[in-house]
């Protein structure tokens, strides 16, 4: 590796974010990168001339480190070649003007090209040699559905017969890995030949290479394809120049370029952590233990039926805050806090899952490596005699804090509420199981690469189930151990409610040893447990031919069922006592992994006629 990862500048195309050229170039700078790609059609829709691009990329710190792309070049007949290289002088022109040096070419999908490397050879260092008088370089790029072209090791193969040093090669990920590519070539590639490296992530899909390309990619750690590899692969070969992004998504090319840029920034630096040669400043993540708590926020009224309800679920009241409105329940390890603050007003009208406290073994680590990932921290205010507990925001907006749980209370942040010793559980509960959080849809990508970098998380394969009201795409990201697991769902659309007034639901899942002792219990408190149609257990019986007394004790608590190999997952919901948050109780045995997804459907359907019936 000729520098570390860490040293060497990172750079964006232009491509990857949404708004003007102006707008791309103000959220790159202000994300931290050192330097653009600029996408020939930004260029073209801008008001500004080229050399005031140039000057505001100076006056921002960008270099401009690529132009591109120049397409359907080589291999073709002469009248065709002579119109291409009348193309290619004005854009030399027009990238003086830039002060761009190197220059992105496609391989040719063109009708009017040959296969013939040869010929695409001689052509390709006439280009070469025509740009060599100009300052630029000529970086040619394998297209993963070129016509001819279309690996690396068939671009190097016409780059090496052209023998111009103006004339290498460009490595793209996505072409590349999208094919399955061998990258053991890479490595025979003399370094002076690598003139770009260009990254993106992408999902596994089966479909047109060219509509997978310009759709479906995502940032590193957003996607499957193993970016640590192929980035170590060319660091190793001796490539000195930037990394840089560049990634086509519909979704990306529609949000706010100010966060996307920073999530761009953020994968990056994830991405050299991987390849290890971490950023600086940036610790490893903490081992994580679990979660201390989650806080609601609630207005005085919804703030009362949450308590209700966690009464009726057997919590029992531990304590309030000593400075704040904030009360503190308790049922075996799961707390709970509802905060009343009458300044947030996001939390009116029903609750919200406000916050989520991590068991971290080291506390003001985690809070480093979150803002060495650029996550916003939070302001909270802290008397001197009051826990001051680090608060950084997750991309939908929900906190996220590291502390410890002492055993000496007055250490850590228990003390600020005075909390007694937990008495036996009352209703089976023994503590948090996972949390669940509906994601906007263009913000879900960025979700799983924030925990999944911030945290150490580690992203379970994606589900998908049709929900009463679309499709819903669900990943959960877990903990080495699984001690912390927090569900990630999202919908393209919500038109229809998912229930009267629920349009973004979140889940508190609480974990039981035996869930049916804990629906007993909690209906006898009073809790609303959310009833299951007679039509699922018909359908449970005859897929799964559970014994008899199993499935009539699932049919008289309502509870849901799932198994995966040996491992069992039995569930109950109760009704949402507000707009948002809902609490469900679940039992998991011999390893099961996921959350019973399948079952999904089910529940929000029952939710919903529970909520249509209490009107």
């Amino acid at each position: 590796m000729s520098t570390p990862p860490a040293e060497r500048a990172r750079s964006i195309a232009t491509v990857c974010l949404s708004g003007s050229l102006e707008d791309k170039l103000t959220a790159a700078s202000a994300a931290g990168f050192a330097g653009v790609e600029i996408f020939e059609n930004d260029l073209i829709a801008s008001a500004a001339s080229p050399e005031r691009v140039r000057e505001r990329c100076a006056e921002l710190g960008l270099s401009i480190d690529l132009y591109q792309p120049f397409r359907d070049f080589e291999a073709v007949p002469g009248d065709v070649l002579r119109a291409n290289l009348r193309r290619a002088e004005h854009k030399f022109d027009l990238m003086a003007r830039l002060g761009a040096d190197t220059v992105l070419v496609c391989s040719s999908v063109s009708p009017d090209s040959v296969d013939d490397d040869d010929l695409a050879a001689e052509q390709l260092r006439e280009l070469a040699e025509l740009a060599a008088g100009r300052g630029i370089r000529v970086c040619y790029e394998a297209l993963a559905w070129g016509r001819f072209v279309n690996t690396y090791e068939h671009a190097w193969r016409i780059v090496r017969r052209a023998d111009h040093p103006a004339l290498g090669v460009c490595l793209d990920s996505f072409h590349i890995l999208s094919r399955g590519g061998d990258l053991t070539t890479i490595r025979t590639i003399p370094a002076e030949r690598l003139f770009f490296l260009q990254l993106a992530d992408a999902p596994r899909l089966n479909m047109d290479l060219l509509q997978w390309s310009r759709h479906h990619r995502l940032f590193p750690g957003q996607g499957e394809f193993d970016l640590a590899e192929f980035v170590g692969t060319v660091l190793a070969a001796g490539y000195a120049g930037p990394l840089s992004l560049e990634v086509f998504n519909d979704v990306f090319r529609q949000a706010d370029p100010g966060p996307a840029a920073v999530d761009a920034m953020r994968s990056l630096l994830a991405l050299e952590e991987s390849v290890a040669a971490p950023a600086p400043a940036l610790p490893a993540p903490p081992e994580l233990s679990g979660p201390a708590f989650v806080e609601l926020g609630a207005d005085e009224s919804s703030g009362e039926r949450l308590n209700s309800t966690l009464a009726a679920l057997g919590f029992r009241s531990a304590g309030w805050h000593r400075s704040k409105p904030v009360r503190l329940w308790q049922q075996g390890a799961a707390r709970i806090l509802v905060n009343t603050a009458p300044d947030q007003p996001e939390h009116r009208g029903g609750g919200a899952l406000a916050a989520i406290g991590v068991h971290s073994a080291d506390p003001p680590a985690s809070t480093r490596r979150a803002e060495g990932l650029l996550a916003p921290v939070l302001p909270r205010s802290a008397r001197p005699d009051e826990a001051d507990l680090s608060s950084v925001a997750a991309p939908d907006g929900t906190a996220l804090l590291f502390c410890r749980t002492d055993a000496d209370r007055d250490a850590g942040w228990l003390g600020d509420f005075g909390a007694s010793e937990p008495e036996a559980p009352a209703a089976g509960v023994t503590g948090i199981d996972h949390v669940a959080l509906t994601q906007p849809f263009d913000h879900f990508d960025e979700a799983i690469l924030f925990y999944r970098s911030v945290l150490g998380l580690r992203p379970a394969p994606p589900v998908e189930f049709a929900a009463p009201f679309g499709l819903v795409r669900s990943r959960m990201v877990l903990d080495r151990d699984e001690t912390v697991r927090i569900a990630l769902d999202s919908a393209v659309l919500r038109r229809g409610p998912w229930a009267p007034g629920v349009r973004h639901p979140q889940c508190v899942a609480l974990s039981s040893d035996d869930v049916f002792a804990s629906a007993r219990a909690m209906r006898e408190r009073g809790a609303a447990v959310v009833a299951i149609p007679d039509n699922y257990y018909d359908d449970l019986d005859a897929r799964l031919r559970l014994a008899p007394d199993l499935l009539a004790a699932l049919r008289e608590h309502s509870v849901l069922y799932d198994r995966d190999g040996d491992g069992e997952y039995l569930h109950f919901s109760v009704a949402v006592p507000g707009s948002r948050v809902f609490f469900e109780i679940v039992q998991r045995t011999n390893g099961y992994r996921g959350r019973g997804e399948i079952n999904a459907p089910v529940r929000m359907a029952a939710h919903r006629r529970r909520r249509l019936e209490a009107q």
